[in-house]
């Protein structure tokens, strides 16, 4: 054991108690998939239904604040904001910083194509923890840090009159804190929405206790108990946020636009319903069967979509955290692995898939090294930051440019996903067949309508302005697909995903939770274990490889 190792772990444990969170509800194994691995061992279509079993948790938290106090408070809030100039701004990071992202765009959307709406358009903004960059690749560290939340703040230019959406799945988020005392200091109105019990989190950690207690914030308190994957907040914490925050923002355009208002906890039902029976859980099933089987002879699997190309994204991205998989890769860069799955629009340019998904520029953070010190962030980040500036994002070719690079293997296929109660667009269709790679196989999965696809997945989701349940659907399935995919490939033990990355301190503590119930150690012996295999791998990784996991590494030299 090194010393460096050893101090490292004693001061884990003795000096960053705050992100000690076992005793939250979102970092708890759920019972009702503890054998969640055994499920998709027996089949897929059973592992299917036992993902789905928690999603339930979600529809009787939704009757629950869909009625309450503090919903409509947000939804008249909002609508006040709107009406008298000011602008919305969602905050979040990591999934909750994509969802805000996908809210912002929908909002969007909807005002492109709804005269109605036209001129509320460049009033709701996002603020994810890293900036756009961090939609398609984690920026490392960032949420530890409650100055950045002030940054992105201050950099909106929010004010008096505006009002501020805080998400954070578990309520503890520091950069995503950050910016709800920024906001208030600025005399912004501000709501805050988490998935724990709000009276345990001003128990335990101060800088939750601080937001909470505080008279101007308004809280919506969504938890819904552990998720169907231990610690993996971006299943039902995320489905929940999506659904509540997606239904006060479609609300608000409802009011504005005198269009008609929706039972939103009522559709989300039958929503949910319909992926329950068992054309769509076959469905599900047999795609998830078909694309491990693609991994399984390392071959690559790469979606192509238009329409909800953002929530696909967002599934994909957030693979690479959760199961330790290679993230998305630049086109300059050759040296680093393929990501196993990459989503791609086969009509338009990365520069014009961007401005159709989101409807306005990149809002990626140009902060200089002076910008850092400033801010007080260690040395370390301060002198080497991040390369995530928007020349950096557009690196990643997110349109019909290089498509070869995705079938390099011969056993690569190319997956085109629909979503909605109309068929699949001609022409869609038809620059997907035009897709100049030589891919083993071209499949269609369609969410909604299903005429001819390979992998259909029937349901008819209520037409609104956002689109709503829509977004609600594919989230749901792809969800459940790259969950399900994972768990046949055995990175999912038990219920918990044991190919976690340890990036920040949230993830470092989830780790070593982990490694204490599926290794029977304490957690002392488990951070030193944990902190000697990040030092022994560092030393022995090549760029050209895939990441070892770390959590993987102790738990096979325990079992040795």
């Amino acid at each position: 054991m090194s010393t460096e190792a050893l101090a490292k772990a004693m001061d884990f444990m003795e000096n960053e108690k705050q992100f000690h969170l076992g005793f939250l509800p979102t970092e708890q194994s759920s019972p009702l998939t503890r054998n969640l691995d055994r499920e998709f061992a027996v089949s897929c279509e059973a592992g299917v239904r036992n993902l789905q079993s928690v999603d339930r948790n979600v529809l009787a938290m939704a009757k629950r604040i869909f009625a309450s106090d503090e919903f409509k408070k947000l939804v008249e809030t909002g609508e006040k904001v709107i009406r008298n100039g000011g602008k919305i701004v969602f905050s979040g990071c990591g999934a909750t910083g994509r969802l805000s992202i996908l809210l912002e765009c929908m909002w969007r959307d909807c005002c492109a194509g709804n005269p109605a709406a036209a001129p509320y358009a460049d009033q709701v903004f996002s603020i994810m923890t890293g900036g756009d960059y961090a939609l398609v690749k984690s920026v490392e560290f960032f949420e530890d840090y409650q100055v950045f939340g002030r940054q992105q703040v201050i950099e909106m230019g929010m004010k008096e009159g505006d009002m501020l959406v805080a998400i954070t799945e578990g309520g503890e988020t520091s950069s995503v804190l950050g910016s709800v005392f920024e906001a208030l200091d600025k005399g912004s109105h501000v709501f805050l929405m988490f998935n724990n019990p709000a009276d345990l989190l001003a128990e335990h950690l101060e800088r939750s206790r601080k937001a909470i207690r505080d008279p101007r914030v308004c809280v919506l308190d969504l938890h819904c108990g552990p998720m169907a994957l231990a610690g993996s907040t971006r299943m039902q914490a995320t489905t929940s946020e999506q659904l509540v925050a997606g239904g006060a923002l479609e609300s608000i355009m409802n009011r504005l636009t005198s269009s008609e208002s929706l039972d939103y906890a009522g559709e989300f039902g039958k929503l949910l319903d319909q992926l329950e029976s068992p054309q769509a859980v076959k469905g599900i099933a047999d795609y998830i069967a078909f694309e491990a089987e693609i991994y399984q002879k390392k071959g690559l699997v790469t979606y192509f979509a238009d329409e909800y190309l953002l929530d696909i994204f967002t599934d994909t991205t957030e693979r690479s955290p959760t199961f330790m998989l290679p993230p998305f890769r630049k086109n300059d860069d050759t040296i680093s692995p393929r990501p196993w799955a990459f989503v791609k629009n086969p009509m338009f340019s990365t520069v014009e898939t961007w401005q159709r998904g989101m409807h306005r520029s990149l809002r990626c953070l140009e902060w200089e090294v002076a910008d850092y010190i400033r801010m007080g962030v260690p040395e370390a980040l301060s002198c080497n930051p991040p390369k995530i500036r928007s020349a950096e994002l557009l690196k990643f070719e997110v349109g019909n440019e290089s498509p070869a690079d995705r079938a390099v293997t011969g056993n690569d296929v190319a997956i085109l996903i629909t979503v909605g109660n109309k068929p699949c667009p001609t022409a869609l269709a038809d620059s997907f067949a035009k897709v100049d790679a030589a891919f083993s196989a071209r499949k269609y999965l369609a969410v909604g309508t299903s005429e001819n696809a390979d992998f259909p997945i029937p349901c008819e989701m209520k037409e609104s302005p956002l689109h709503l349940m829509g977004h609600m659907a594919v989230k749901l399935v792809l969800n459940t697909i790259s969950t399900g995919v994972m768990a046949v490939l055995g990175r999912v033990t038990g219920n918990w995903m044991s190919w976690v990355n340890v990036s920040n301190k949230k993830l470092m503590d989830r780790g070593i939770r982990l490694i204490c119930e599926i290794g029977n150690v304490d957690y002392k012996t488990a951070c030193i274990k944990i902190y000697e295999a990040i030092e022994e791998l560092e030393r022995t990784h090549k760029e050209s490889e895939e990441q070892v996991s770390v959590v993987q590494y102790v738990l096979k030299n325990l079992k040795k």
